[in-house]
């Protein structure tokens, strides 16, 4: 297979329009904006860090010991947002494929996330994680697609701008629940709900 090639006749199989023809339903409670961050597992932490800051631009954020995260952590920025992408050490060798963490999509609104969570529940998808975690504090809601790859909707990940640094720890609010990082936000994150009704008592 060409990977610049063209299959015209390919692109006009029936199967191939079936799948570009699948549209959402109509009443989706959320709207995915981006793609938020990618986390990936790495042999050698200090070989990525150097590629992706020295050869590619990014810039370090934080970085966790191996007591936060087994082979340590490193989340590295390319624009204002906390991190777009964050490295694991620990990974045995060169990639398979099969290195991915799990992919982020970032909604606008935090309802969005709560309204998320209801609808994945809706259809028997069950939440892993939701909750605030650590380094760049967003609200966010965990999950495994049919193949198991681990999926997170968030909102409000912090922004940094170029030469700023990084939300100290001791700013960070860990949560266990949607609910729970409304009630204990971090200095300056803004968890006003638009409907309150959404909240779980």
């Amino acid at each position: 297979m060409t990977r610049g090639l063209i299959d015209t006749n390919g692109l006009d199989r029936e199967d191939i329009a079936a799948l570009r023809a699948v549209t959402p339903p109509e009443n989706l409670p959320f709207t995915i904006g981006k793609i938020s961050h990618v986390v990936m597992k790495v042999a050698d932490i200090e070989r990525s860090v150097a590629f992706y800051t020295q050869l590619l631009g990014f810039r370090v954020s934080d970085a966790y010991p191996e007591s936060m995260m087994p082979h340590r952590m490193v989340f590295l920025r390319y624009d204002s947002d906390h991190h777009g992408i964050a490295l694991i050490g620990g990974a045995g060798g060169p990639s398979t494929g099969a290195e991915l963490h799990h992919v982020a999509y970032e909604v606008g609104t935090l309802d969005e996330v709560f309204l998320a969570r209801a609808h994945l529940e809706n259809y028997g998808v069950e939440i892993i994680f939701e909750g605030r975690r650590r380094a760049g504090q967003q609200i966010a809601i965990e999950f495994k697609d049919p193949d198991d790859h681990m999926v997170e909707i968030c909102w409000c990940m912090d922004q940094i701008a170029p030469h700023e640094i990084s939300r100290p720890p001791e700013d960070w609010r860990a949560a266990a629940s949607l609910e729970d990082a409304v009630n204990d936000p971090p200095p300056g994150q803004d968890i006003t709900l638009v409907d309150p009704s959404l909240l779980r008592r």
